[in-house]
C-alpha cells in the first residue's frame, strides 16, 4: 500500500474513509477529534494522506494540492485496498473529492463500481472564498447517490443563503442533504454571541455522520 492508513474504532464497525482538507494532514486536531469520536460511536474510521501531503511531510516544503484526478485516484486506491463497503467523505477539499468520486462511481455499470455506499462531508467548499463556484458544482447537479453535507451557516466557502440559491437554480440536486450549524464558519466554529460552542457543533456533526454511516450500511 502506497500510503499509511490511520484507523480508529472497532475492527468490525461500518467503515468511513475520512479525507483531509487542503492545508492540514490526516493527523490535524480536527481530523483526529472527529475520527476518535466516531470510533467511540462504533464507526471504523480510516484516514490517509494524499500524495502531495506525504511529500510535504517528507521534505517539509509546503506545496499546493494535486489536481483533482490525482487526488481521486489516491482515494480510489485506499478503497480498493480496504476491499469492503465504505462510506467516504472528508473535511473541505477531502469532502469535495469524495463527492466527485461518488458521482463518478455511480455512473459506472454495477459490475465496475467500487463498494461506495455514500459520502458524508464536513465544511464543503462549494466555492473558493469570494469567488463563483464555476465548475465545482457540475457533478452535483444530477447526483442521486446518498450525499450528506454538514455546513456552518456563515461558511466562507458556501453560506446558507448561497447554497439555498444553488438549490433554487438547479445547480445541485435536491437529493443532496445539507444540514446547517448555526453561525458556524468553515471549521464549523460559531461566534460566542451565537450561544453555541465549537464543541457543540463538532459533536453535532459527528452524530450526524455516525447516523449516516450506520444508515447506509443498514441498506446493503
Amino acid at each position: 500500500m502506497f500510503v499509511e492508513l490511520m484507523k480508529n474504532g472497532p475492527t468490525d464497525g461500518p467503515v468511513y474513509v475520512f479525507a483531509h482538507g487542503a492545508g492540514a494532514n490526516m493527523n490535524s486536531e480536527f481530523m483526529t477529534q472527529v475520527a476518535v469520536a466516531l470510533g467511540a460511536k462504533g464507526v471504523r474510521v480510516v484516514r490517509f494522506n494524499f500524495p502531495y501531503m506525504i511529500k510535504r511531510e517528507e521534505d517539509g516544503k509546503r506545496r499546493p494540492p494535486d489536481r483533482a484526478p490525482k487526488l481521486i485516484e489516491a482515494y480510489k486506491a485506499v478503497i480498493k485496498h480496504l476491499d469492503c463497503p465504505v462510506v467516504i467523505g472528508g473535511k473541505s477539499m477531502g469532502g469535495r473529492m469524495s463527492s466527485m468520486l461518488l458521482a463518478e462511481n455511480f455512473q459506472l455499470p454495477k459490475n465496475e463500481q467500487l463498494p461506495i455506499l455514500g459520502s458524508a462531508c464536513l465544511g464543503f467548499p462549494f466555492h473558493a472564498p469570494g469567488k463563483d463556484p464555476k465548475d465545482r458544482l457540475d457533478h452535483m447537479e444530477a447526483l442521486t447517490a446518498p450525499l450528506l453535507i454538514v455546513q456552518g451557516t456563515r461558511d466562507s466557502m458556501g453560506t446558507q443563503e448561497e447554497v439555498a440559491g444553488y438549490f433554487e437554480d438547479g445547480r445541485i440536486s435536491d437529493s443532496i442533504v445539507v444540514n446547517w450549524l448555526e453561525d458556524g464558519n468553515h471549521d464549523l466554529k460559531p461566534r460566542i454571541k451565537s450561544g453555541f460552542s465549537h464543541l457543540q457543533h463538532i459533536e453535532s456533526a459527528i452524530e450526524q455522520v455516525a447516523n449516516f454511516v450506520f444508515k447506509q450500511n443498514s441498506m446493503i
